[in-house]
């Protein structure tokens, strides 16, 4: 039987999403499909626009069997650090078999550029040196590889990081593209399957979404007041005594943020503010955002993965779960520094959407559906 991992955001779930679980359950109609989830905010360090309880309910709508929590500490970082955990958590979980989008549909090419990485002996010492040129990390990369690609395709870049992560925790783990049925990252585009970024840039402009995104997802995106966000970004920075404990602010970047932070009068504005040629908006939203949790350098460091989360199933998920528990630890750690980050986030989401997410995270009742 295949058991087949998902690693998704839902940020919101769309058209795109639900044709890739349908090409799933096309090819393998007998399989036990795993999604692991990231909640509050994205690997690209903004906020969800569906809680991580809806995400949970539509992934038991759409056809997902089983569904588990990919942690703060873990879902707001790198995308190595994002794939690897990820990877770890569907692991534990016995898939053997990874299903990812692609805008290249090309694995062979992927596999290569992972060869690169993790085989050259010059790789790394080419990335540092281009970056000690001034170069951010993902144009570092691409020019340290040299190798013919499209350095702009997200879920290929993400591909890459699941890949590297199999090879290293379990390469017995088959890896399988879904094309991308077309090339949707554009913000213009108006297919009916299109971007979850495009999907959110409509929202804030206040155009309809209906035809981008299945029935009954409208309905559960909050309207957020980002003012809220960053007024609480602030106060957080102008109280704290070191802003340089928290996870990657590094080279003195802080001294750029307390600098802007008065002249900013958004989160866009602060981030554009502080730009430079060596970090990426993706890295700063992310430093913004474990300012304003509190995720630290030195917990980060420390923190071990000791507990699997399982937010939700079905009749079929929770027949095999009961299958494999007996070599698992499923149950709540909260001595576990990873539950008191992913309380954190919960209660600052609270906060920011007047969604009462922390009940749902602290009373851990995974959500089934019959």
């Amino acid at each position: 039987m295949e058991i087949i991992g998902l690693v998704a955001e839902y940020n919101p779930f769309h058209n795109g999403h639900l044709y890739q679980i349908n090409k799933i359950k096309e090819k393998y109609p007998e399989s036990i499909i795993i999604a692991i989830i990231n909640g509050y905010f994205s690997q690209r360090g903004e906020l969800s626009i569906i809680s991580k309880e809806d995400k949970t309910r539509i992934c038991l709508e759409y056809g997902i069997d089983l569904i588990i929590e990919l942690p703060f500490v873990f879902g707001t970082q790198a995308s190595d650090i994002f794939a690897f955990n990820s990877i770890k958590l569907l692991n534990e979980l016995k898939i053997n078999r990874l299903v990812f989008g692609s805008e290249s549909n090309n694995i062979e090419l992927l596999n290569k550029i992972v060869d690169i990485q993790l085989y050259d002996e010059h790789y790394d010492e080419k990335v540092h040196d281009f970056m000690d040129q001034g170069y951010n990390y993902p144009t570092a990369m691409a020019k340290a590889l040299n190798i013919e690609f499209d350095f702009s395709n997200p879920n290929d870049l993400l591909g890459i990081s699941y890949i590297k992560a199999i090879r290293k925790i379990n390469p017995t783990i088959n890896v399988e593209t879904i094309q991308r049925t077309n090339n949707y990252h554009g913000s213009e585009s108006d297919s009916e399957i299109i971007s979850a970024s495009n999907i959110r840039e409509k929202i804030k402009n206040n155009i309809n979404i209906s035809q981008y995104v299945p029935m009954g997802i409208k309905e559960r995106i909050i309207d957020i007041d980002y003012r809220n966000i960053f007024n609480l970004l602030k106060f957080k920075i102008l109280t704290d005594k070191d802003l340089s404990i928290y996870l990657d602010v590094d080279e003195g970047i802080e001294y750029r943020i307390l600098k802007n932070i008065n002249q900013s009068k958004t989160w866009e504005e602060l981030v554009n503010n502080i730009k430079t040629k060596r970090y990426t908006y993706n890295k700063i939203n992310r430093m913004l955002i474990h300012i304003l949790i509190g995720l630290t350098k030195d917990d980060n460091a420390s923190i071990q993965l000791d507990y699997i989360k399982i937010l939700g199933f079905n009749d079929i998920g929770r027949n095999y779960l009961n299958g494999i528990k007996k070599d698992m630890v499923l149950g709540l750690n909260k001595d576990s520094a990873i539950y008191k980050y992913e309380l954190l986030a919960s209660s600052i989401y609270k906060e920011i959407t007047n969604v009462d997410t922390y009940s749902f995270d602290l009373s851990n009742r995974p959500v089934q559906k019959d």
